[in-house]
């Protein structure tokens, strides 16, 4: 494998370790400068600096060992170029917009901020160094040749396609009340003037935002726009005093002002944050066929796997205790976007003995990462407090873990779904006695 493709290899799958204990990697007393979605416009995208940007979580492995050197970039470049970090698993809507798969993954922003470059060098500070006055060569010698990039302006993402308005929701004083009030979406809707300069800026952000957020939300949150010099209606409810004003339409909440950038990533990064926060929590799925277990698993960072005690120890309603605990658990931690499942203790033994859970100790919980083929066993009481505990050591990168048995999914049994009844014993054969001369047997033999 050459070089190039082994940094590849490196940088673009190579996991890391799951469950790690670690908060955090950098600090204010660093010269890495912390990035989160509601710095990243201005620090970044709205600079004339060279920016080299680290998309890192904290319980991986290969950040904690990248973190020195990075440091020590950052340092050596202070006042030349600028070195940033995001925590990509807190501030997961922003890893995403710039195509975040794995951790750690470098971009460079250049003289074009909106086409980030993807950073394939050595992992040691001299390599981060020489790899950030290369491309600050480059951007010296764009300005010299008067292709200077920087903060593009509305009338270039026109150009590039970004003014499209086929997916922003054109609302009057008419249509308004029956579209957003009481609406189970969430509208993000910017109030405009026709003559606004403003206005005209943010339409090709807000267009291209549009799309985006309608296809990653599947609808779930829409953007509208409102010409307030028509509907002053509207305008005069709302209090719209300047233009552009965007507000934010939650059902059973007061409306509030996006007070965020102007540019299309930082719309969609809000959009996205409203999105988790409203979105239902996961499904809990029975684990009735091999197609449910890997559909969720491969779908999900984790997936929380629970055996239940069999019908005829719970009842319905003893069952019903436990899923609800389940339940209330996704709910909690729905922003995680986990894959949560359960089956009956005895149902899928295969499945229990790999995890580590074998025939005893029930209720039982793990939680698998399915690209690692490895799991960490609940520990505490299966309860929303001993639950909580378990999840939230997971969700910091903490517990210990162990690799599926046999290094992957064994054979899962198709079963019918539980019907949500009590259990009932099967029915034995009678046997009839009435044949039986008890006085010809041999006394002896009683």
């Amino acid at each position: 494998m050459g070089e190039r493709a082994a940094g590849r290899l490196w940088w673009g799958t190579v996991s890391c370790t799951l469950f790690l204990a670690v908060n955090g990697l950098y600090s204010a007393s660093d010269d890495v400068i912390e990035l989160t979605p509601t710095n990243f416009n201005k620090e970044v995208i709205q600079s004339e600096s060279l920016w080299l940007v680290e998309f890192y979580a904290p319980w991986c492995g290969h950040c904690q060992r990248l973190t020195p050197e990075w440091k020590k970039a950052a340092t050596a470049l202070k006042g030349v170029v600028k070195v940033g970090a995001v925590d990509a698993d807190k501030h997961q809507s922003l890893g995403g917009q710039y195509g975040v798969r794995g951790f750690p993954t470098i971009k460079i922003f250049g003289a074009n901020k909106n086409k980030a470059e993807d950073y394939q060098g050595g992992r040691t500070s001299d390599a981060i160094v020489d790899a950030a006055l290369s491309a600050l060569r480059l951007l010296v010698k764009d300005r010299l040749s008067g292709r200077s990039g920087g903060y593009s302006s509305g009338k270039q993402s026109r150009e590039s396609g970004g003014g499209d308005k086929k997916d922003v929701i054109e609302l009057t004083d008419d249509s308004f009340d029956k579209n957003v009030i009481n609406s189970d979406d969430v509208w993000m809707v910017e109030f405009y003037a026709p003559w606004c300069g403003h206005c005209k800026n943010l339409e090709p952000e807000w267009a291209a935002a549009a799309t985006e957020v309608k296809e990653q939300t599947k609808g779930k949150v829409k953007l509208a726009a409102v010409d307030a010099t028509v509907n002053q209606m509207l305008a005069s409810r709302y209090g719209i005093r300047g233009f552009p004003t965007i507000k934010i339409f939650q059902k059973g909440e007061d409306p509030v002002d996006y007070d965020g950038g102007r540019t299309r990533s930082d719309i969609v990064a809000r959009a996205l944050d409203l999105f988790s926060d409203n979105a239902p929590p996961p499904e809990l799925l029975e684990i009735t066929s091999e197609d449910v277990l890997k559909t969720t698993c491969d779908a999900h960072q984790l997936c929380i796997i629970s055996v239940l005690p069999h019908i005829l120890d719970t009842g319905a309603s003893g069952r019903n205790s436990y899923l609800d605990v389940m339940l209330k658990m996704a709910e909690k931690y729905k922003k995680k976007m986990w894959g949560w499942l359960w089956t009956e203790a005895g149902a899928q033994s295969d499945l229990e003995s790999s995890l580590g859970i074998g025939g005893f100790g029930y209720p039982a919980m793990a939680a698998v990462n399915a690209r690692k083929m490895k799991f960490a066993l609940l520990k505490g009481s299966f309860s929303e407090q001993g639950i909580n505990e378990f999840l939230r050591e997971l969700s910091v990168g903490r517990g210990s873990t162990a690799p599926v048995g046999g290094g992957a999914f064994p054979k899962i049994h198709s079963v019918e779904p539980w019907d949500g009844k009590d259990g009932e014993l099967p029915v034995e054969d009678d046997i009839d006695l009435s044949d039986v001369d008890l006085d010809d047997w041999d006394k002896d033999e009683l």
